[in-house]
């Protein structure tokens, strides 16, 4: 698991978090950026994801050869 994976699950959980909380007080603002967190987690986390995969991919080619 690389840092970008790492910091996009947290982030998602982070969004998640304050999606729930402005929800709950009725803060459109804190809902929002929630939502917001959440898909910018979901990217980092995509985009850590993809890395590791094409690691991966090169390795096993590698071992190959």
């Amino acid at each position: 698991m690389n840092k970008h994976q790492v910091e996009g699950r947290m982030d998602q959980a982070t969004g998640k978090a304050k999606e729930v909380a402005g929800r709950v007080v009725g803060n459109e603002k804190l809902e929002t950026e929630g939502l917001s967190d959440q898909v910018k987690g979901k990217t980092q986390a995509g985009y850590g994801d993809a890395k590791e995969n094409l690691k991966d991919s090169a390795r096993k080619a590698i071992d190959k050869i």
